[in-house]
């Protein structure tokens, strides 16, 4: 094994204790979204890169998305296929996104890293607007990418956002064509009605950065597709709860923002009883998804891995100051244990 990736120590929750000087909640998600985690991996995980290729997939019903799939090398052993998708707003290169694929791709596993509707790029892909209900097409994709890479097991790792596609690609997938043998959350976004009022009565850094990132998305769907979208009354929105009413009204077919958040709210009793196997992993101090929103889940049921460290803020979990990341190691040792049981 390279000596890089060996494990550090134990992956047990409660031994997840970040030096004082990462311990607070807001630091460790700015780690995970901005920290120097992809330029290390870009020294070290420069094989995933080079084997990447970009592909335009056929989700079904006129929509395509975007992703990076990463082959093992001629001749390796494949130990699968791993799907990771980005929270939102995130990408393909996201840093937390980036770090855990160059992990997962050297431990012999082939990768897709995907993009979401108007996500990374893609705003002229598609002409309706994305939003977080829109799971056929992620399903879509999944299917897509297993007609030229049909390695098994399938996993899927999603983060915030993208762990709530992620564990609803376990809750749905089967009945769609898409088994996946773990589907793994980290920082799972579980109940949206929640997280977008954590945003709004959090720190205001949190409000303005998710803010500031809605604005830029918006600003880019409008200049894809020219005199097709005014964005402009949102502007002066300042709160999210109040942003997503309107966006729900404007640009969804539901009749109205508790039906919209509902199609994509997860309660523990639907993880637990899914029909395939789910991993979460969470912090207990994450600023952005209420550790309230778990209660009453379990490892028990297809719920094989329910972990929630006291710290680890969001998508964050940084260990020390080299930027190791406990979530990582989790998933591997996830992984592990998967393909030791295949």
């Amino acid at each position: 094994m390279n000596a890089a990736l060996q494990d550090s120590g134990s992956s047990r929750p409660q031994d997840f204790q970040p030096p004082w000087l990462l311990a607070n909640p807001q630091l460790q998600s700015v780690l995970g979204a901005k920290g120097p985690r992809r330029q290390r991996w870009r020294r070290r995980g420069g094989a995933m890169e080079a084997a990447a290729q970009e592909h335009i997939l056929d989700c079904g019903d006129g929509v395509r998305l975007a992703g990076h799939h990463s082959f093992q090398p001629q001749g390796a052993a494949v130990r699968g296929l791993a799907v990771l998708i980005h929270g939102w707003e995130g990408h393909h290169e996201s840093n937390y996104l980036y770090s855990m694929a160059c992990q997962v791709y050297a431990r012999g596993w082939n990768v897709l890293r995907l993009n979401l509707r108007d996500h990374g790029g893609t705003h002229g892909l598609n002409y309706e607007p994305f939003h977080s209900a829109r799971m056929a097409e992620v399903l879509g994709a999944i299917r897509a990418v297993q007609r030229f890479d049909g390695a098994r097991p399938l996993v899927v790792i999603g983060f915030s956002l993208g762990g709530n596609f992620a564990l609803r690609v376990g809750l749905q997938g089967p009945a769609a064509g898409v088994t996946p043998s773990l589907s793994i959350g980290i920082s799972p976004a579980i109940d949206p009605g929640a997280t977008l009022h954590a945003i709004d009565t959090g720190p205001l850094l949190f409000r303005r950065y998710f803010l500031g990132k809605w604005r830029k998305t918006l600003q880019a769907k409008q200049q894809a597709w020219p005199g097709r979208f005014d964005f402009g009354p949102y502007a002066g929105i300042k709160s999210f709860v109040e942003t997503t009413h309107r966006f729900v009204a404007d640009f969804t077919e539901y009749p109205s923002s508790e039906a919209y958040l509902g199609a994509y709210t997860l309660s523990p009793a639907m993880l637990m009883d899914s029909p395939s196997p789910l991993a979460l992993i969470t912090a207990q101090d994450d600023p952005v998804i209420p550790i309230r929103d778990f209660a009453g889940l379990e490892a028990r049921g297809s719920v094989i891995c329910y972990d929630a460290p006291p710290r680890g803020g969001h998508c964050g979990f940084i260990e020390n100051l080299a930027m190791e990341c406990w979530a990582e190691r989790r998933v591997l040792e996830l992984l592990q244990d998967l393909y030791q049981d295949m």
